[in-house]
């Protein structure tokens, strides 16, 4: 279920707007590859979530899930204050938890609920977190389909920043 802009060819690359930091904003440097950003989210275990409430304050929360197809997929439960979050506002960002290199993800989540899929990513799950989640209807299992993508190593910042927007 890889995004339609990842399959068509991929999202618009550009430098992220940054003033003041020493962005190097030449389109024909060397942008870091879809690759990249892949590699970091396949492997890592915890995500950060940030969601708003419904009055509008912010919420951050550690969730587990998984990179699959390129995709991020994740799960919560209904009732807890991510679940009434992503009810009222789908709108998230989700990010790494290394600042030395850095993903996030600016998009909006949708739930899935496809058998022959959720199988296919309970699998995943469990191979990752020794864990198998089931099919609770107490529980919401979300896909991330991103808006703008950003990345970049604490190390090479000023060079390697990179924005995807799709």
């Amino acid at each position: 279920m890889e995004t339609e802009q990842v399959k068509a060819g991929g999202p618009k690359v550009s430098r992220p707007h940054m003033q003041g930091y020493g962005v190097d904003q030449n389109e024909n440097g060397s942008f870091l590859p879809w690759e990249w950003v892949s590699e970091r989210m396949l492997v890592g275990h915890n995500y950060w979530l940030g969601s708003t409430r419904p009055d509008g304050r912010p919420h951050a929360m550690p969730v587990w899930g998984v990179w699959l197809d390129k995709v991020f997929y994740f799960s919560t439960g209904r009732q807890s204050r991510k679940g009434l979050n992503l009810a009222a506002n789908p709108q998230v960002v989700v990010h790494l938890e290394s600042g030395d290199e850095v993903v996030v993800f600016e998009g909006m989540v949708e739930e899935f609920s496809d058998p022959a899929f959720f199988e296919r990513f309970a699998e995943v799950y469990e191979a990752k977190y020794n864990f198998k989640p089931g099919a609770d209807p107490q529980n919401a299992y979300y896909r991330l389909n991103p808006r703008v993508v950003l990345a970049w190593k604490e190390n090479d910042f000023v060079n390697s920043a990179t924005r995807w927007e799709f």
